[in-house]
């Protein structure tokens, strides 16, 4: 997780995001004969044999079509995996145990459990295929979204065609602002991406590193002078009601300072215990526990960094092996979802500080409580009754004051930047 592991360690991983060793042309021409019974040059016109980008499972290839001459992304699987994985993850599970005999405080065989769950998800490129176009849907009915998905032509269990949408990565800074792009609308965007994922009618995407993100300037758009473009749809999870409600609840509690709310929502979302709660409340938002109980919404400070880091040699990463073993496996994907989109935001060097984005969450949280209201209330009888009305009345006026802040602090800063005025200090 990078907000408490050590940079160095996580940094070592970044290239496998879309740097790793590619497969050779030869092994995807002998792969497409065995999966469609024709060569590459039956479906395209023109393939070139250098992927633009590989990451561990996969290599992504140009190609034009040829029957309507569009140009297209044919993500491939590496075709070794499928003698490979089988072994891989028997020596996974294999090396964890022996590793839990050896040192039972550190029991790693849940993370073997995940791999074996999710990895098969990710290898079925016909999934992925039905996962892009089902997110292409939902965020297509929101106008007001930034959201791109590629289209997708035609999938296989290792082959993928998709409409070719270039852009450039979220940290590529230099070109966000030579074209006029604002980090910090970047970032909003991102931020009511991904939670109307988590607290939406519509399944997570769970992998939304900095190699499945891309920016591209768009000037056609009424709100935005930009695209986000999602790649990677293999691993996706569904979130049930209630857990989107009860960590609603949580985050709500955090934003807040609530001990009490955030200790009970915690373990309502993970089976968290009060003496676990000081670690699962760093790993949720990211921050040393005694930001979390003073004001999540401050910006971590260096001195900030380095406590966490330092502890995560002093016997918290035992701990946090742990308790990441313990907590349902939605849950972990969350957490690995959260973490993900808070390492691009931070990669984006916004201005304005994380004031926005905190509002942002509070207004997902204070909409999905307020919709548990009305359905309560509605089952309870007629919404006329009085003890219903104060209810509902209630509901919504939390859920109207964090709306209220959120617009007018987003008017706050239109009127700054008109002004020309310097970015707001972070709090």
């Amino acid at each position: 997780m990078n907000y408490l592991l050590p940079l160095e360690w996580t940094q070592t991983f970044v290239p496998l995001q879309d740097r790793c060793p590619v497969s050779s042309y030869e092994a995807i021409e002998q792969m497409f004969i065995d999966d469609t019974g024709r060569p590459i040059t039956a479906h395209f016109r023109e393939f070139d044999q250098e992927p633009i980008g590989a990451a561990s499972l996969a290599q992504v290839h140009l190609a034009t079509m040829k029957d309507t001459g569009a140009k297209v992304a044919v993500k491939v699987q590496h075709p070794a995996l499928k003698e490979w994985v089988p072994l891989d993850l028997a020596l996974t599970r294999f090396t964890f145990r022996i590793l839990k005999s050896v040192f039972p405080e550190y029991d790693l065989t849940w993370l073997s459990n995940e791999m074996e769950s999710s990895l098969p998800q990710e290898l079925d490129f016909a999934l992925e295929g039905q996962n892009a176009l089902a997110t292409k849907r939902y965020f297509s009915m929101m106008k007001d979204s930034p959201l791109l998905v590629p289209d997708v032509y035609w999938g296989s269990k290792r082959i993928l065609v998709m409409e070719y949408i270039a852009g450039h990565r979220t940290d590529d800074l230099a070109y966000l602002d030579s074209n006029g792009i604002d980090r910090d609308e970047v970032s909003a965007a991102l931020a009511r991406i991904f939670n109307e994922m988590i607290f939406g009618d519509t399944p997570l995407h769970c992998d939304p590193h900095g190699g499945n993100i891309a920016i591209r300037r768009n000037d056609l758009r009424p709100n935005h002078n930009f695209d986000i473009i999602l790649y990677d749809h293999g691993l996706y999870r569904d979130i049930s009601v209630q857990m989107r409600r009860d960590y609603a609840k949580l985050w709500l509690a955090v934003i807040d300072a609530d001990q009490e709310g955030m200790r009970k929502y915690s373990q309502k979302v993970a089976g968290i215990t009060d003496e676990q709660f000081p670690l699962f409340a760093s790993a949720i938002t990211g921050r040393d526990y005694r930001a979390v109980t003073k004001s999540v919404v401050s910006t971590r400070s260096a001195e900030e960094k380095e406590v966490v880091s330092g502890a995560m040699g002093e016997g918290m990463l035992q701990e946090l092996v742990q308790l990441l073993g313990q907590v349902p496996r939605v849950v972990l994907l969350i957490l690995k979802t959260n973490d993900l989109t808070r390492s691009l935001d931070e990669s984006l060097q916004t201005r304005e500080g994380p004031v926005r984005n905190f509002l942002i969450l509070a207004r997902y949280c204070s909409r999905t409580v307020f919709r548990e209201q009305i359905e309560i209330v509605r089952s309870k009888g007629s919404i006329l009754w009085p003890r219903n009305i104060l209810q509902l009345l209630a509901a919504w006026t939390s859920y109207a004051r964090v709306e209220a802040k959120l617009s007018l602090y987003e008017w706050y800063i239109y009127f700054r930047r008109m002004a020309r005025l310097s970015p707001l200090p972070s709090i």
